[in-house]
């Protein structure tokens, strides 16, 4: 049974309130670090006389007066044990920052992998240390601050232990050092870039990750069951308890953060067209701290021509593609507006892409591809107690070349937690006027995620719309049971889409179905082997049926999956499937699907490089037939290590079609080149080429991060018409300079 030991503060009251620790009693002086029986852990942060030298190298007199916190649990490869690494911990503030420092011994330091520098880079790859800050000790959310021996930064906002933001960015600093004895870094993270209950003593959840990678070991601070695998981080409910902290009072909790854009312009594509058009624009994005746990956005004028492009994406299926949102409004809070289960879920493979998408910011400020200026809006997010709350309102410009009216978009979310890892939520959405017509789309929702012991999880949603002018079945509603422990795997799961269910500020891959769908998998790990890690044999079925029973797609796969020790994986799939097409549709120019039944199997093939190579990635490939013909498939999409500021990221994808009604092949190659001039600055250029639309696109960005929170973009784009094998007919040009100035009080 989970003992609990109620802290009672003191004169440095959190809120006059007592919060019950889930584990050992908080250690005493000089000890910084309590563990039980159980696993549980408590560390004591401490307080500093004056703020730390932050340069990665750990050499403040501090470090030899407070003990350091260490004793890591593996979770990769043996689950349990110590890790075979010494790391070191110190938890530190004062009274604007909270300060964490952590020491990664190494017994082979000249092994340690530490090749990427840019903001929000795939530092996974590297050496790295990742932090979890639960500020509310709800022991289910918090954010994430990682980072390597470079000093790279990565942060994200993680949600109900199952979804996590990772395009969400805030106000921190770090230096990482290599050392003789492997590497160091430390982090400095404002209280004004945090949100918790009050000002005053704190209890908040605390976990730290670190990973070895040239041994692919991974260890936690608290420990972690294997079966979380790499999302382990995310698992707030097994979290260290942090005492010791005291926060500053609120002030007045105010950001305000104006921008201001430049751009020269060539479209060839609107009508009448604009050609090098010079313009600028100014807004501003405004954010107060309501509370400490809720806070209030608003916007004017906003900037939504980011300076980001979207990856090109190959679609051989008749259902739309899924691009995820990239726009810094919509970002902070992103999980609380997360409707049913997560679309991020690796056990149910792709099947989670059919799972409708109630709320999905991208639909407002975009129409048929073009962009639809805002007006203004706002929205309030946050925490207060045990529920999680999300309102927006958006209001957007007429654009008549768009094919856009000017229009009103709300959507109004709450969840309350129950039990340790348990909630049920609701959801409201309305669009006025809808995409066509005068009139106007509201849907309603409410979902529910029930977790039992480590590995069980049972999801379910009902949901429905009002669109005036559809008829019939107008309601979405779905039934998961999942169980994902280590060895051991069991998804089964009902969905209804019914074809009158239309969420017009969601998203929906397929219209108008109903799926059932059951995944079983054995995982062993063989422990005498010296080379193979773990291993999986996996079995699915997925069974879809329009609404009146008629089978549309029938889906059988067999997967095996082979883990090695260096990090490698080896992915292979045998897959039949039945397609019912009702109506032609068109899978390349010129080349149509007739109506009918078809039946084709393939066999497809995947192999991750091992993150020690200086060439690293995905290459894959399939064969099989394919609508009453055949299907070959070939790509690679990875990493080349040129220097540690230096990097080449090609991805190619080639598909060779060969069908009764046509042949054809589809392109897509592109490459990204990176030079990082420091954690905060960097160069990149993306060059893209996709067959399906004879399109050939590049777009030069640099970004410079001069001040915390504050950015500078020079970006240059184009896309060009391929004829033959030469971009020859230009489409469109454009050369933008923004910037942004945050101002805190």
């Amino acid at each position: 049974m989970t003992a609990l030991l109620v802290f009672a503060s003191t004169s440095a009251t959190l809120a006059q309130e007592s919060v019950a620790i889930v584990g050992p009693p908080p250690p005493e002086a000089p000890e910084v670090v309590a563990r039980d029986a159980e696993g549980r852990v408590t560390v004591r942060a401490v307080r500093l006389a004056e703020p730390l030298v932050l340069d990665g190298l750990l050499q403040d007199p501090i470090y030899s007066q407070v003990r350091a916190i260490s004793d890591f649990i593996q979770q990769e490869p043996h689950e349990g044990e110590v890790a075979t690494e010494r790391t070191e911990l110190w938890i530190f503030f004062d009274d604007s920052t909270l300060y964490l420092s952590v020491r990664c011994l190494d017994s082979q330091p000249d092994q340690v992998i530490a090749n990427e520098m840019r903001r929000d880079g795939n530092i996974f790859q590297n050496d790295n240390v990742q932090f979890v800050i639960d500020t509310f000790y709800d022991r289910r959310s918090g954010l994430s601050f990682q980072t390597n021996a470079l000093g790279a930064l990565r942060d994200q906002e993680i949600s109900d232990e199952r979804t996590t933001n990772t395009d969400w960015n805030t106000v921190w600093d770090v230096k990482g050092a290599r050392t003789e004895d492997g590497w160091s870094a430390e982090l400095a993270i404002p209280f004004k870039s945090l949100r918790y209950r009050a000002s005053g003593a704190q209890i908040w959840g605390i976990n730290v990750q670190r990973v070895v990678r040239w041994k692919n070991e991974r260890s936690y601070l608290s420990a972690v069951p294997a079966s979380y695998g790499g999302r382990g981080i995310n698992k707030l409910s097994s979290a260290a308890t942090l005492v010791g902290l005291e926060v500053p009072p609120s002030g007045r909790n105010l950001e305000i953060k104006p921008y201001a854009i430049s751009d020269v312009t060539t479209n060839r594509l609107v009508t009448p067209a604009i050609s090098n058009d010079v313009s600028g624009d100014a807004g501003v994005d405004v954010k107060y701290g309501l509370t400490r746990g809720l806070t209030a956005d608003f916007t004017y004028n906003t900037d939504f021509a980011q300076v980001e492009e979207d990856e090109q994406q190959v679609n051989l299926t008749r259902f739309n593609l899924f691009f995820p949102e990239k726009r810094d409004f919509f970002l902070e809070g992103q999980g609380i507006f997360q409707f049913g289960p997560s679309r991020e879920s690796t056990f149910s493979g792709a099947a989670t892409t059919l799972l409708p998408v109630v709320f999905f910011s991208r639909q407002i400020g975009l129409s048929g591809g073009k962009k639809v200026p805002i007006l203004a809006g706002g929205r309030v997010t946050g925490r207060a107690g045990p529920y999680a709350i999300g309102a927006l309102n958006i209001q957007t410009e007429e654009v008549a070349t768009a094919g856009a009216a000017a229009s009103n978009f709300s959507v109004v979310r709450v969840r309350r937690d129950f039990l340790r890892r348990s909630a049920v939520g609701f959801i409201g959405t309305h669009r006025s006027p809808r995409t066509s017509g005068h009139d106007s789309n509201q849907v309603i929702g409410v979902d529910s995620a029930l977790a039992f012991y480590e590995n069980i999880t049972i999801n379910s949603y009902y949901a429905r719309s009002r669109t005036p002018g559809r008829h019939g079945d107008d309601a979405s509603y779905l039934g998961q049971f999942q169980y994902a422990g280590d060895k051991y795997g069991l998804n089964v799961e009902h969905l209804t889409v019914g074809e009158a269910f239309n969420p017009e500020i969601g998203f929906l891959r397929r219209e108008a179905f109903r799926r059932s769908y059951a995944q079983g998998r054995f995982s062993p790990r063989p422990r005498s082997s010296a080379w193979l890690r773990k291993y999986s044999i996996e079995g699915s079925v997925d069974y879809i049926t329009d609404p009146g029973g008629r089978l549309e797609t029938r889906e059988q796969q067999a997967s095996s999956r082979v883990e090695f020790n260096n990090g490698a994986f080896w992915w292979a799939d045998y897959t039949r499937t039945f397609e019912l097409i009702s109506r032609p549709f068109e899978i390349a120019k010129g080349v149509v699907v007739a109506p009918g039944e078809y039946e084709f199997q393939n066999v497809q093939s995947t192999f991750y490089v091992p993150p020690q190579w200086r060439a690293t990635g995905r290459i894959n490939g399939l064969t099989g037939s394919f609508y009453g013909g055949t299907r070959s498939e070939v790509g690679y999409e990875g990493r080349v290590e040129v220097t540690s500021q230096l990097a080449v990221e090609p991805r190619i994808s080639i598909n060779w079609v060969d069908l009764p009604v046509g042949e054809f092949i589809t392109r897509l190659l592109g490459s990204r080149v990176t030079y990082a001039v420091s954690p905060r600055a960097a160069l990149s250029a993306l060059i893209q080429y996709n067959s399906s639309n004879s399109i050939v696109s590049s777009n030069i960005r640099f970004r410079w991060e001069y001040r915390p929170g504050s950015d500078l973009f020079v970006v240059y784009s184009d896309g060009h018409e391929v004829i033959g094998r030469r971009p020859v007919t230009l489409q469109s040009r454009a050369f933008v300079v923004k910037m942004t100035r945050l101002f805190r009080f």
